[in-house]
């Protein structure tokens, strides 16, 4: 990688700003002044320093943040707070982008990363990667709307959803369930319930795969995740239907 990129991706600047620095003459790699912006290094195996301090450079981050309501699962948006916004003061140096989306008003497990292939592995629909909400619903929630999901729900716009398992935790006038998707389907959980004659009114995702939203982290929270979290959420946890 160039000098120039890993520094700006480390913090230090735009590339203008980074230009800087080199000119000035207080970067080295492995001890040795370097100023040409196109000197290519290797961010793992070069000691690279600034002014005597060592850079320190990963070329990849994962978040998990715990989105709150109102928040866009976006880069950018002229109307709305995004998610990047959320953790732009520590990683705004980064190119993070949220893995899949959650609507404005849901809230949860949201994945942050740079990381374009992992974010293809979590989200190419032959994975069938399971994803677990919560839901508070207006109307009673039956057996026959789990047989329903089960099955499959034909939407409004006529599209057929793949089974889904839905477990009744309270039935009443406003009933608490938990659903489980391999699917992303635009507003895909309120729209399922539409289908069978209820309203969502609160929606959080909890689980991604076999990655459970850290119970530590409150709204608006985040933290980078561990190599055995990534994993866990690429594992197939799908019920079988």
């Amino acid at each position: 990688m160039r000098i120039d990129k890993l520094l700006a991706n480390a913090g230090f600047g735009s590339r203008a700003e980074v230009k800087k620095l080199l000119k000035q003459g207080i970067v080295t790699v492995n001890e040795v002044k370097v100023k040409d912006p196109k000197t290519q290094v290797n961010g793992e195996r070069d000691l690279i320093q600034v002014k005597g301090v060592e850079v320190h450079y990963r070329e990849f981050i994962y978040i998990m943040l715990n989105k709150p309501k109102d928040v866009i699962s976006a880069t950018e948006d002229r109307i709305h707070q995004t998610v990047i916004d959320l953790v732009a003061h520590e990683y705004g140096h980064y190119e993070l982008f949220p893995i899949g989306r959650l609507d404005l008003d849901t809230e949860g497990l949201l994945l942050l990363t740079n990381d374009g292939q992992y974010s293809h592995q979590l989200m190419a629909p032959k994975k069938h990667v399971g994803k677990l909400y919560q839901a508070e619903v207006r109307g009673c929630v039956t057996e026959e709307d789990v047989e329903a999901f089960h099955n499959g729900l034909e939407l409004k716009d006529g599209y057929k959803t793949k089974p889904a398992h839905l477990e009744i935790l309270k039935a009443g006038d406003h009933s608490l369930v938990q659903v489980e998707v391999s699917e992303g389907k635009y507003h895909q959980v309120k729209r399922m319930f539409e289908a069978v004659g209820k309203q969502v009114m609160k929606l959080e995702r909890l689980r991604i795969g076999e990655l459970w939203l850290d119970e530590g982290l409150s709204r608006g929270k985040y933290r980078e995740m561990s190599i055995e979290e990534r994993e866990l959420a690429l594992r197939n946890q799908k019920k079988d239907h």
